[in-house]
């Protein structure tokens, strides 16, 4: 079987060959989940002017003050709300100021008005602090200058992304076209959600969860039903939807080793390359990956619905940041809570929970059947494929479930 770093580097090695998905043009309210073609940079300093910081009064220190720096009384020259233009400082004195209002000109602080006291119906005011300069002002590009670097490529532009684009004025967003990926689910014992379960029956779980996770990483999904253990209507399917552009195309179940596991020799006789099939991993080992020439690329996950979870979250998603042109992820490291045991020889894909302290726990019912435990789960723990056993305090790669 084939080690996991190598299939992994076979994936990449294909995917990174071909031209990076087109790019197109999106309106900012429509931009969340896609993938930036380039790095998006501010056009305008954020804050575009000098403004206060709270509700006061903005004064000349120096003016103000003097050589004494004694507190004061001082006439209130007018009052700055949020949106009007710039004032001047032509006079000695104060302008009263709202929070995000201009700072005047010649003016290099604020008092805030809980330190000040109004006098004569608002035309004076007491300060009773001495203030500095600077205080309570933000100052014109603090947050991000002109032309600074908001968003590098390949970035997935997530809410707070949204606000610092906004913020920085950009209205039109380039990104990558959304993947277009497709799926085929296989086996005659599978019944949707909503039918009444005959004998011999199982709920077809692992597509819902897959259109929901393409869904959820900024794809284009098509789901083209169950086909029962049949080669020649897989065939049949799979032959239309290579007429239909997808980049990829995600097969569940018939790759295993039973009399039913069609898709390997389907996928020959029609011209797929199978690159490889059964890779040394726990679960989902059967995992399968061809291309058509020209065409998309197979992923064929085990049937199992933890199987095709751990397929699609360590397999095809390192494949569409490929093609989306996005930086290969990274994990973080943690110490296991208590010693594990493994098979030899295999890469682990546990389900876990990261707990405090960087410790991690790993879950109980790991069976590639068990849905429940998923449920628990906040992150994965890959364990490496040497030894039988990890001891409690070793470190491993994590990753977010």
């Amino acid at each position: 079987m084939l080690p996991y770093g190598e299939a992994r580097k076979l994936i990449s090695e294909l995917s990174l060959s071909r031209p990076p998905l087109s790019e197109e043009t999106t309106p900012l309210s429509q931009a969340l989940g896609r993938v930036c073609s380039t790095e998006l940079f501010g056009r305008e300093p954020i804050p575009p002017f000098d403004n206060s910081s709270m509700d006061g009064y903005a004064l000349a220190h120096a003016r103000a003050f003097g050589a004494s720096g004694a507190p004061t009384t001082l006439p209130v020259l007018g009052t700055i709300l949020a949106g009007d233009p710039p004032r001047c400082q032509a006079e000695s004195g104060v302008w009263k100021i709202m929070t995000g209002a201009p700072i005047p000109a010649g003016c290099d602080c604020v008092v805030p008005v809980e330190q000040t006291r109004s006098l004569d119906d608002g035309r004076a005011v007491e300060i009773s602090t001495i203030p500095h300069e600077g205080d309570f002002i933000r100052k014109a590009g603090h947050d991000f200058a002109s032309g600074a670097q908001i968003c590098p490529a390949g970035t997935s532009l997530t809410p707070r992304h949204l606000m610092a684009l906004a913020a920085a004025g950009l209205a039109q967003i380039p990104v990558r076209r959304k993947p277009r990926v497709a799926l085929i689910a296989t086996g005659r014992e599978l019944s949707p959600a909503g039918e009444p379960l005959a004998p011999g029956k199982i709920r077809d779980a692992s597509s819902s969860y897959l259109a929901a996770e393409c869904e959820r990483l900024g794809c284009h999904f098509d789901f083209h039903g169950v086909i029962s253990d049949d080669a020649d209507a897989f065939a049949a399917r799979l032959d239309a939807l290579l007429a239909m552009s997808y980049d990829v195309i995600l097969t569940t179940g018939a790759v295993s080793l039973g009399d039913k596991d069609f898709i390997p020799a389907t996928l020959k006789s029609m011209g797929a390359r199978t690159i490889f099939h059964k890779v040394a991993i726990k679960p989902g080992r059967p995992i399968l990956f061809a291309e058509f020439p020209a065409g998309p690329f197979i992923f064929g996950l085990p049937g199992n619905p933890i199987s095709s979870v751990v397929g699609m979250r360590f397999f095809v998603q390192p494949c569409l940041r490929d093609l989306l042109g996005q930086s290969e992820e990274s994990p973080i490291r943690c110490r296991l809570k208590n010693r594990t045991d493994k098979p030899e020889g295999l890469r682990c894909f546990y389900k876990a929970r990261r707990l405090e302290l960087g410790q991690l726990e790993i879950l109980p019912a790991q069976a590639s059947f068990q849905i429940h435990s998923l449920l628990a789960a906040d992150s994965w723990a890959v364990l490496p494929e040497e030894g039988t056993y990890m001891t409690a305090g070793a470190e491993v790669d994590v990753y977010e479930a």
